[in-house]
C-alpha cells in the first residue's frame, strides 16, 4: 500500500521541525508549497525559497504549485478586515488544503497533512476542520500532524537559529494588528 504524502507547507519556520522529524524517520513524503494568500509577490518568493531551502537540507522533495493570488482574493473577498482565526482563515485553509488534495490524487500520494496549524497565531482545531471537508470532497485523507507538543516548538526555534531562517512577522494576507 502507498504510504507516500504530501506535507502542505505554509513557511520554513513553521514546516522546520515537522520536516526533520518526517525526514529522520525516513517517511515517504514531499512537501508542498501552495500559498496564495502571502502578499506581496516578493513576500511569496522569499518563503517559497526559504521552504525549498529547508528541504534541501533534509533531502525532502519540494514541490511548488500556481501562484494564484486573484482566486485567493475572490474568495476572501469582503473578509479583508477580519482577524486571524475568523472565517477568513477557514476559507483560506480550505481553499489551500483542498488544492494541495487535488494534486495529491492526481500524483498518486495517499494523503496530505499540513503544518497550517503550527503558529501559536492559528487555531489548530479551525485547520483540522478545513482538513475533514476538503478531505471528504477529494476523497483523499487528512493526516493530522503535531507540530507544537512534544519538544516541536523548542526543536523549531532551534533550527529557526540554527539554519538562519527568514521569520516573517504576519501569515501571509497581511501584517498582524497587535
Amino acid at each position: 500500500m502507498n504510504s507516500k504524502f504530501l506535507l502542505l507547507s505554509c513557511c520554513a519556520p513553521c514546516s522546520c521541525a515537522v520536516i526533520a522529524k518526517l525526514a529522520e524517520a525516513k517517511k515517504d513524503f514531499s512537501v508542498l508549497f501552495y500559498n496564495p494568500n502571502i502578499r506581496p509577490y516578493a513576500e511569496y518568493e522569499k518563503r517559497k525559497q526559504e521552504n525549498q531551502r529547508v528541504c534541501e537540507q533534509y533531502h525532502v522533495p519540494f514541490i511548488s504549485l500556481e501562484y494564484d493570488n486573484d482566486r485567493w482574493c475572490k474568495l476572501t473577498n469582503g473578509m479583508e478586515n477580519m482577524p486571524e482565526r475568523s472565517i477568513r482563515c477557514s476559507v483560506c485553509f480550505h481553499m489551500r488544503l483542498q488544492r494541495a488534495m487535488e494534486y495529491a490524487k492526481e500524483n498518486g500520494f495517499a494523503a496530505v497533512a499540513s503544518v497550517l496549524g503550527v503558529s501559536r497565531y492559528k487555531n489548530l482545531a479551525q485547520v483540522n476542520q478545513a482538513a475533514a471537508k476538503a478531505s471528504a470532497e477529494t476523497g483523499v485523507p487528512y493526516l493530522e500532524i503535531e507540530g507544537r507538543k512534544g519538544g516541536m516548538q523548542e526543536l523549531r526555534m532551534a533550527l529557526i537559529k540554527e539554519l538562519n531562517l527568514y521569520s516573517q512577522t504576519y501569515c501571509g494576507c497581511k501584517p498582524r494588528q497587535e
